[in-house]
Protein backbone atom coordinates (compact mmCIF):
# COMPACT_ATOMS: atom_id res chain seq x y z
CA UNK A 1 0.00 0.00 0.00
CA UNK A 2 1.41 3.73 -0.87
CA UNK A 3 2.20 5.94 1.81
CA UNK A 4 0.50 9.26 2.34
CA UNK A 5 3.17 11.26 1.26
CA UNK A 6 3.52 8.95 -1.70
CA UNK A 7 0.05 10.13 -2.41
CA UNK A 8 0.43 13.31 -1.81
CA UNK A 9 3.20 13.56 -4.27
CA UNK A 10 1.25 11.51 -6.86
CA UNK A 11 -1.79 13.90 -6.35
CA UNK A 12 0.03 17.09 -6.71
CA UNK A 13 2.87 15.85 -9.56
CA UNK A 14 -0.32 14.59 -11.59
CA UNK A 15 -2.26 18.08 -11.39
CA UNK A 16 0.64 20.65 -12.30
CA UNK A 17 1.14 18.18 -14.97
CA UNK A 18 -2.09 17.95 -16.08
CA UNK A 19 -2.04 22.24 -15.23
CA UNK A 20 0.63 22.98 -17.58
CA UNK A 21 -0.75 20.77 -20.89
CA UNK A 22 -4.53 20.97 -20.70
CA UNK A 23 -4.40 25.42 -20.14
CA UNK A 24 -3.20 26.17 -22.95
CA UNK A 25 -4.50 23.04 -25.65
CA UNK A 26 -8.05 24.32 -24.31
CA UNK A 27 -7.88 27.69 -25.02
CA UNK A 28 -6.79 26.89 -28.30
CA UNK A 29 -9.67 24.09 -28.50
CA UNK A 30 -12.64 26.18 -27.28
CA UNK A 31 -11.30 29.99 -28.80
CA UNK A 32 -11.45 30.69 -25.01
CA UNK A 33 -8.73 33.31 -23.33
CA UNK A 34 -6.18 31.52 -21.39
CA UNK A 35 -7.84 33.34 -18.75
CA UNK A 36 -10.89 31.32 -18.74
CA UNK A 37 -9.78 28.36 -19.39
CA UNK A 38 -6.97 28.22 -16.37
CA UNK A 39 -9.72 29.63 -13.86
CA UNK A 40 -11.61 26.36 -15.06
CA UNK A 41 -8.50 24.14 -15.09
CA UNK A 42 -7.40 25.53 -11.39
CA UNK A 43 -10.62 24.53 -10.12
CA UNK A 44 -11.17 21.78 -11.71
CA UNK A 45 -7.77 20.63 -10.08
CA UNK A 46 -8.55 21.59 -7.28
CA UNK A 47 -11.79 19.44 -7.09
CA UNK A 48 -9.68 17.17 -8.67
CA UNK A 49 -6.42 16.65 -6.25
CA UNK A 50 -9.07 15.95 -3.74
CA UNK A 51 -10.72 13.28 -5.35
CA UNK A 52 -7.77 11.68 -6.51
CA UNK A 53 -6.46 10.91 -3.27
CA UNK A 54 -9.75 9.91 -1.68
CA UNK A 55 -10.65 7.69 -5.04
CA UNK A 56 -7.35 6.54 -5.17
CA UNK A 57 -7.16 5.42 -1.49
CA UNK A 58 -10.65 3.59 -1.69
CA UNK A 59 -9.96 1.87 -5.02
CA UNK A 60 -6.62 0.11 -3.54
CA UNK A 61 -8.49 -0.78 -0.58
CA UNK A 62 -11.28 -2.27 -3.55
CA UNK A 63 -8.81 -3.93 -5.16
CA UNK A 64 -6.68 -5.44 -1.83
CA UNK A 65 -9.77 -7.04 -1.16
CA UNK A 66 -10.89 -8.11 -4.32
CA UNK A 67 -7.24 -9.41 -5.89
CA UNK A 68 -5.46 -9.41 -2.59
CA UNK A 69 -2.73 -6.58 -4.00
CA UNK A 70 -2.88 -3.07 -5.03
CA UNK A 71 -0.50 -3.09 -8.29
CA UNK A 72 -2.98 -3.12 -11.10
CA UNK A 73 -3.19 -5.03 -14.48
CA UNK A 74 -3.58 -3.15 -17.72
CA UNK A 75 -7.50 -3.94 -17.36
CA UNK A 76 -7.42 -2.39 -13.97
CA UNK A 77 -5.72 0.97 -15.02
CA UNK A 78 -8.32 1.56 -17.38
CA UNK A 79 -11.45 0.65 -15.04
CA UNK A 80 -9.65 3.19 -12.83
CA UNK A 81 -9.01 5.57 -15.03
CA UNK A 82 -12.54 5.40 -16.62
CA UNK A 83 -14.39 5.47 -13.06
CA UNK A 84 -12.08 8.09 -11.68
CA UNK A 85 -13.21 10.54 -14.56
CA UNK A 86 -16.81 9.98 -14.36
CA UNK A 87 -17.12 10.91 -10.98
CA UNK A 88 -14.89 14.17 -12.04
CA UNK A 89 -17.47 14.60 -14.63
CA UNK A 90 -20.50 14.50 -12.71
CA UNK A 91 -18.44 17.12 -10.46
CA UNK A 92 -17.38 19.79 -12.67
CA UNK A 93 -20.76 20.42 -15.44
CA UNK A 94 -21.78 22.63 -13.26
CA UNK A 95 -19.15 24.80 -11.95
CA UNK A 96 -18.24 25.12 -15.74
CA UNK A 97 -21.63 25.95 -17.08
CA UNK A 98 -21.93 28.63 -14.14
CA UNK A 99 -18.53 30.12 -14.47
CA UNK A 100 -18.19 30.57 -18.34
CA UNK A 101 -21.95 31.01 -18.99
CA UNK A 102 -22.98 28.27 -20.90
CA UNK A 103 -25.79 25.78 -20.82
CA UNK A 104 -25.12 22.31 -19.09
CA UNK A 105 -25.09 20.39 -22.61
CA UNK A 106 -22.86 22.91 -23.53
CA UNK A 107 -21.23 22.41 -20.48
CA UNK A 108 -20.77 19.13 -20.40
CA UNK A 109 -19.44 18.76 -24.06
CA UNK A 110 -16.73 20.88 -22.79
CA UNK A 111 -16.28 18.56 -19.90
CA UNK A 112 -16.00 15.20 -22.05
CA UNK A 113 -13.00 16.85 -24.51
CA UNK A 114 -11.41 17.41 -20.92
CA UNK A 115 -12.15 13.90 -19.97
CA UNK A 116 -11.31 12.42 -23.13
CA UNK A 117 -7.56 14.31 -22.37
CA UNK A 118 -7.26 13.32 -18.97
CA UNK A 119 -8.60 9.50 -19.56
CA UNK A 120 -5.43 9.67 -21.81
CA UNK A 121 -3.17 11.18 -19.47
CA UNK A 122 -4.69 9.70 -16.38
CA UNK A 123 -3.61 6.04 -17.59
CA UNK A 124 -0.37 7.58 -18.96
CA UNK A 125 0.67 9.04 -15.92
CA UNK A 126 -0.16 6.35 -13.53
CA UNK A 127 1.61 3.88 -15.35
CA UNK A 128 4.71 6.03 -16.00
CA UNK A 129 4.41 6.41 -11.85
CA UNK A 130 4.52 3.17 -10.87
CA UNK A 131 7.05 2.32 -12.85
CA UNK A 132 8.98 5.02 -11.06
CA UNK A 133 8.00 4.95 -8.11
CA UNK A 134 7.08 1.21 -7.99
CA UNK A 135 4.12 -0.02 -5.31
CA UNK A 136 6.29 -2.13 -2.56
CA UNK A 137 5.81 -5.84 -2.42
CA UNK A 138 3.45 -6.99 0.22
CA UNK A 139 4.11 -7.86 3.95
CA UNK A 140 3.44 -10.97 5.50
Amino acid sequence: MRTTKDRIRHAISFEIIGLILITPLGSWAFGLPVHDIGVVAIVGATVATAWNYVYNLLFDHALVRIAGDVRKTPTHRVVHAVLFETGLLVALIPFIAAYLGVSLVQAFMMDIAFTGFYLVYTFVFNWAYDLIFPVPAPQG
